[in-house]
């Protein structure tokens, strides 16, 4: 489907639709205009993607709802990953604040939360720990899973390969990666 032309998008159940996203990336034009023609149906939320800095001021003067730019957060969640040793992923809150997810650092393991002190050292808060379970895959096969443990207390124990969820600033979980 065209979605540049308002009379195809038109007969699309968009009254019914709570979120569209244009997500049409090389070609800027297409999704200005495939935005202008969903913002002037009424789609109820609008999301698009933007490209360059002029594109997204194109799309505010549009009234998009939100606007997204995939290959910024997808480079910064790799910079993370690969600038420091042990980030699983990230997700940037603001330029001064992440949640992050680390391997577990070998000193970590075998303690409790309490016992390494994240908070009081670091300044760091623990949300949770994904455990590696082994579980049946629908051909038999056993593998390895991950398993959110819900909201982490200061009794939760850190085992090998696990991954540890963790909320502050920027300086201080960098803090923490340069001492493990």
């Amino acid at each position: 489907m065209d979605a540049t032309d308002a009379y195809t998008v038109s007969g699309l159940p968009l009254k019914e639709t709570d979120v569209v996203i244009v997500a049409i990336g090389e070609d800027s034009g297409a999704n200005i205009m495939a935005t202008a023609v969903l913002k002037n149906l009424k789609a109820k939320r609008l999301i698009s993607r933007a490209i360059t800095p002029l594109h997204e001021t194109v799309l505010q003067a549009i009234g998009v709802d939100e606007i997204v730019h995939p290959e910024e957060e997808t480079a910064e969640r790799w910079a993370k990953k690969l600038c420091f040793k042990g980030v699983v992923d990230s997700f940037e809150v603001n330029d001064k604040f992440s949640i992050i997810e680390i391997e577990a650092p070998a000193d970590f393991v075998g303690k409790t939360l309490e016992e390494v002190k994240l908070r009081s050292k670091y300044n760091l808060i623990v949300l949770t720990i994904i455990k590696k379970v082994k579980k049946r895959t629908f051909t038999g096969k056993l593998e390895n899973f991950p398993e959110v443990q819900g909201i982490a207390t200061p009794k939760s124990k850190i085992e090998e390969n696990d991954i540890i969820v963790l909320f502050g600033s920027n300086k201080d979980a960098k803090k923490l990666l340069e001492m493990t």
